[in-house]
């Protein structure tokens, strides 16, 4: 994230969290219900894109990958082991302090840097993703232009953010809040986007979206994929062509 995308409290807020980031069963607990079902439409958007074995161990060998917000490395490990070259950065310092000691206790070589995208070493990537990040940003627009900056000629690009419903503002702020699901003061509604105002933003940076689906509750499993985009959803984008 860009001088000019960057929110300090919002990287105040996550950074606070960094302890707690990888218990499942604290601050980002929700995170966690969420992570597999975010890496499944991601693997199967992965094995699409490069036409890929499903059964393969490696789908991302010999690629590179940028996971953008990336907190403490939650979507960062998982693209390691599928074989990725992975970087990840965050804007808050204490994440990825977190994210570096996780990754070096799990014998995981990943490339982590605090601060702004536009920091980074000179580089495209074959995968770019950024998880629950783009509400977080001052200036969405310019955020999701660096992100397609970042995107290497054949790549493949994955978002995902909460949609701004009242579903979403009832549920995922101020129950969620209130009953302690997620911290207080993580979500603030009149940033979300709706599919169209995100995939307007995609298409402004001059990809192509090439696919949406829903992310929503589900009794049985926490969480699931699907055509209701009413709280979260998932968009995957590349460079036309």
């Amino acid at each position: 994230m860009s001088a000019a995308t960057i929110n300090p409290n919002e990287a105040a807020h996550f950074g606070a969290l960094a302890a707690d980031w990888w218990d499942p069963h604290g601050s980002s607990a929700m995170l966690h219900k969420l992570n597999p079902v975010r890496l499944a439409y991601i693997r199967g958007r992965i094995d699409a894109h490069w036409h890929g074995d499903a059964r393969a161990r490696h789908p991302l060998r010999d690629k590179s990958a940028l996971d953008v917000g990336c907190g403490a490395g939650l979507l960062a490990e998982p693209l390691a082991r599928m074989g990725a070259d992975v970087t990840g950065v965050d804007a808050a310092p204490e994440n990825i302090a977190a994210a570096q000691s996780h990754a070096a206790g799990q014998g995981l070589n990943i490339a982590y840097f605090a601060g702004e995208l536009a920091d980074l070493p000179p580089g495209k990537f074959d995968l770019v993703t950024s998880m629950e990040v783009v509400e977080h940003v001052s200036d969405p627009a310019a955020f999701i232009g660096q992100l397609a900056a970042r995107l290497a000629a054949g790549g493949l690009m994955i978002l995902s953010t909460p949609n701004r419903t009242a579903l979403s503002k009832l549920l995922l702020v101020e129950a969620a809040e209130r009953i302690g699901a997620v911290p207080r003061g993580t979500h603030d509604w009149d940033r979300f986007l709706k599919p169209e105002e995100l995939t307007g933003l995609i298409e402004d940076a001059g990809l192509e979206v090439i696919d949406r689906t829903g992310l929503s509750p589900s009794p049985a499993r926490g969480f699931k994929l699907g055509g209701n985009e009413a709280m979260n959803y998932l968009v995957a984008a590349r460079w036309p062509g």
